[in-house]
C-alpha cells in the first residue's frame, strides 16, 4: 500500500503514526509546502511573546520520521487525478496513491482593504510569517491590530510584549461577542487595558496607509489617522478547499467528510482544519480549528486508511487557552444571540461554540474568575471557565458524558448560588458512579 498525506500539520502526522502502527510495510509520504515541516502552530503565540524559543515549537525531529520509515517531501500538491489515483506535485511531478489524506489546513483571511499588500501587514498564520513579523517588530514602535477571537489577542499581546504601543480596533462594542458574554468580554478588555493595549470600540479601518511600500498608519472610517508601522490582521481563517474542489470532491465551507473521515471520492480522506465533520449534537457539518480535535481526526483517518473501520469520536469541542493572560476553558455550546462583526471562525475555535443551546444561564464572577454554565433540562450543554481552572476537567467530563444533572439543577439556578461548590460536590459523587473519559482520549478501537 502507498499512503500519500498532503499537509504537514498535526492531523497528517497523527494519521501517519497511526498507519505505521497498523501497517509496518506500507509506504507513507507526507507532502508539505512549509519548509519547516511539522511544528506546534498553537505554540506560535508563545514564540511571539518570547516565552519559548523557536526550537521548542518542534515536537518531533527528522530522525523520528526516519525511524518510522515515513518520507517527508517538501513540495506543493497542485492537482489530484482521482481516476488514476495520483497527485501532481510542483517539482516532483506525479505520485501514485492507494489512499490519500487531505490535511491541508486553513489560511488566514486577507481582508479587502486598500494597502493590505504593504510591508508591515502581518498575520500569525505560520512559522515563516511569524519570523517575518518578529523581524518587523524589532524596528517598529506602534501597531494596530484588527479582528476577534484568540488570534487577534495573541497578536496584540505578542506585539505589546515586544515593546510596541498597540491599538486594538473592534468593529463592535465588545470582544468576541459570539462566544463570550458581556461579563467575560469585559474581564478580557480590562486586562488588555491594564497591559497598556488601547482598545478602540466601533472602529473600522478605511485604508492602510503606506510610504515607499511600507505601513505608516491607518485611516479609520470616522476619519481618524493612527500612526503605526505594523498592522496585525486576524479576521478569521478559511479552509483550503481549492485542491479538493478542483478534483470533484464535495465541499461546503470545508471538505465534507463522514464519520470515517472519508470524502465523497473513494480512497480520499480529509482531516484537520480543512475537514467539515457532521456533528449530531447540532445537526449539521461543522468546522473546528482545534489542535486536539485535528489530532483525533488524523488518528481516525489513519485507522480507516489502513483498513481498520473506526468512526471518529468527536466529543465536546474544548480549548484551554489564554485570553489576556487569563487561562480560559471553552467547551460545548456557549453561543450568544449577537452577531460578531470582528471575526469568523479563527484558530483555536469551533463552530459548535456558536450554537445557541436551549438552556438557562447559571453564572458566577469575581475579579478575573468567572464560571458560566449553559444548563439544559437534564444535562450541562456548555461552559466557559475563566481564571481558576479547578473544575475544568470535571465540567468537560460532565458535559461530554451527558451527565444527568437533575439532582443539582435547581440549586445551580438559584440566585447567587455557590456554583463551584455545588459542582465540586456533584463531581465527587458522579466519579464514584462512572468511569470518566479524558478530553485527550484517542479514537476508541
Amino acid at each position: 500500500m502507498q499512503y500519500v498525506l498532503v499537509g504537514s500539520g498535526v492531523a497528517a502526522v497523527a494519521a501517519a503514526e497511526t498507519i505505521r502502527r497498523l501497517d509496518a510495510r506500507g509506504r507513507i509520504y507526507i507532502i508539505g509546502e512549509e519548509k519547516d515541516g511539522y511544528y506546534s502552530r498553537p505554540g506560535l503565540a508563545y514564540y511571539l511573546t518570547g516565552e519559548i524559543p523557536e526550537r521548542m515549537l518542534f515536537p518531533m525531529r527528522p530522525e523520528d520520521f526516519r525511524r518510522m520509515d515515513i518520507h517527508l517531501v517538501h513540495d506543493r500538491v497542485e492537482g489530484i487525478d482521482p481516476q488514476a489515483q495520483r497527485v501532481r506535485m510542483t517539482r516532483r511531478g506525479w505520485l501514485p496513491y492507494d489512499r490519500l489524506l487531505l490535511a491541508v489546513g486553513a489560511e488566514a483571511v486577507r481582508p479587502d482593504l486598500p494597502g493590505v499588500e504593504l510591508e508591515g501587514v502581518v498575520y500569525l498564520d505560520n512559522l515563516d510569517r511569524t519570523r517575518a513579523l518578529l523581524r518587523l517588530a524589532r524596528r517598529a514602535k506602534e501597531a494596530v491590530v484588527i479582528g476577534g477571537g484568540i488570534t487577534a489577542l495573541e497578536l496584540a499581546e505578542g506585539l505589546r510584549a515586544r515593546g510596541l504601543k498597540v491599538h486594538y480596533l473592534l468593529r463592535g462594542d465588545r470582544y468576541w461577542r459570539r462566544v463570550l458574554d458581556e461579563v467575560e468580554s469585559r474581564i478580557v478588555e480590562q486586562r488588555l487595558q491594564h497591559m497598556g493595549i488601547r482598545i478602540h470600540y466601533r472602529t473600522e479601518i478605511e485604508e492602510i496607509l503606506g510610504k515607499k511600500g511600507r505601513v505608516v498608519g491607518v485611516r479609520t472610517k470616522d476619519g481618524r489617522v493612527l500612526r503605526c508601522q505594523m498592522v496585525g490582521i486576524a479576521v478569521g481563517i478559511a479552509p483550503r478547499i481549492a485542491l479538493a474542489r478542483e478534483a470533484g470532491i464535495a465541499t461546503d465551507r470545508g471538505i465534507l467528510v463522514n464519520e470515517y473521515m472519508e470524502t465523497s471520492v473513494p480512497h480520499i480522506y480529509a482531516a484537520g482544519d480543512v475537514a467539515q465533520v457532521f456533528d449530531p449534537r447540532v445537526g449539521r457539518h461543522v468546522l473546528d480549528s482545534l489542535w486536539p480535535l485535528a489530532r483525533r481526526q488524523g488518528i481516525a483517518a489513519g485507522y480507516n486508511m489502513a483498513g481498520k473501520r473506526v468512526p471518529y469520536r468527536r466529543g465536546t469541542p474544548l480549548n484551554v487557552t489564554r485570553l489576556a493572560h487569563i487561562t480560559t476553558s471553552i467547551m460545548g455550546m456557549v453561543g450568544q444571540r449577537e452577531a460578531d462583526p470582528d471575526a469568523g471562525i479563527v484558530r483555536g475555535d469551533s463552530e459548535v461554540w456558536r450554537a445557541l443551546p436551549d438552556a438557562i444561564l447559571a453564572q458566577k464572577s469575581e475579579d478575573i474568575n468567572s464560571i458560566r454554565l449553559m444548563v439544559g433540562e437534564r444535562h450541562l450543554l456548555g461552559a466557559v471557565l475563566m481564571g481558576d481552572q479547578t473544575l475544568s476537567r470535571a465540567l468537560y467530563t460532565l458535559i461530554d458524558q451527558r451527565a444527568d444533572i437533575r439532582p443539582i439543577r435547581e440549586a445551580l439556578l438559584k440566585p447567587q448560588a455557590p456554583i463551584a461548590d455545588i459542582l465540586a460536590d456533584f463531581w465527587e459523587t458522579w466519579q464514584r458512579q462512572h468511569r470518566p473519559t479524558s478530553p485527550a482520549q484517542e479514537v476508541s478501537q
